[in-house]
């Protein structure tokens, strides 16, 4: 089943919560939060007291992508304020077992992300401690970048990598995910898309999302 994460970096803030409400209609799976830092990536956004707002007024499950220094500082506070899936990067962390199994032993599912740059083959010795695994597609840092077409082959390879380990992993997509690259995607192995400028760009943020699903699944 491909499930739909609508990313918020693109959204319109002062008409945050209606956008959101939008999101519900159209049937997103999840409510993706890029939440960066201005160091590790070159952009800053939000931070747990958003999250906190965000999650008071939908019950979609947030899906948080750290892309920021010190991750492990802040994952109790992206519990507390209402995550249920928490996404780190594996350039971003020294200890990376030690990350997940803290984010795991707090409740929440727990992510890996990869740059486009990072081969998967990173993913040897955490793969089988995971509960998703985000492939970035574009360089991180700012919506509306065009997909990086190598990222198929990545996609691929990680896929064979879950079904080798026989274990239910999501496969998450982000950065350049439209209805023209979507069926794609899938038939890559992906099962998570992520889209952020392709639904908020659109009049009809609920069409938006139900037409994205709908590509995925030609």
């Amino acid at each position: 089943m491909i499930k739909i994460a609508p990313s918020i970096l693109s959204a319109d803030f002062s008409n945050l919560m209606k956008q959101i409400k939008d999101l519900e209609k159209g049937g997103a799976d999840w409510i993706h939060l890029d939440i960066m830092d201005g160091h590790f990536v070159p952009n800053l956004t939000f931070g747990p007291p958003i999250v906190k707002a965000i999650s008071r007024i939908t019950k979609i499950p947030l899906d948080a992508h750290l892309m920021i220094e010190h991750p492990d500082r802040y994952v109790e506070a992206f519990k507390i304020a209402g995550v249920n899936r928490l996404t780190v990067h594996v350039e971003a962390c020294k200890h990376l077992h030690r990350t997940v199994q803290h984010i795991k032993k707090l409740g929440m599912k727990a992510g890996v992300s990869l740059n486009p740059a990072t081969p998967a083959s990173s993913l040897k010795e955490i793969l089988s401690y995971v509960d998703q695994v985000l492939v970035m597609s574009v360089n991180p840092g700012f919506g509306g970048q065009k997909f990086i077409e190598s990222s198929i082959r990545k996609i691929q390879e990680i896929a064979l990598m879950i079904k080798t380990i026989g274990k239910k992993i999501e496969l998450e997509v982000d950065g350049g995910v439209d209805e023209t690259n979507a069926s794609k995607l899938v038939k890559s192995g992906a099962t998570v898309l992520v889209a952020g400028y392709s639904i908020f760009s659109k009049k009809n943020i609920s069409h938006a999302v139900r037409n994205l699903r709908n590509a995925a699944l030609k």
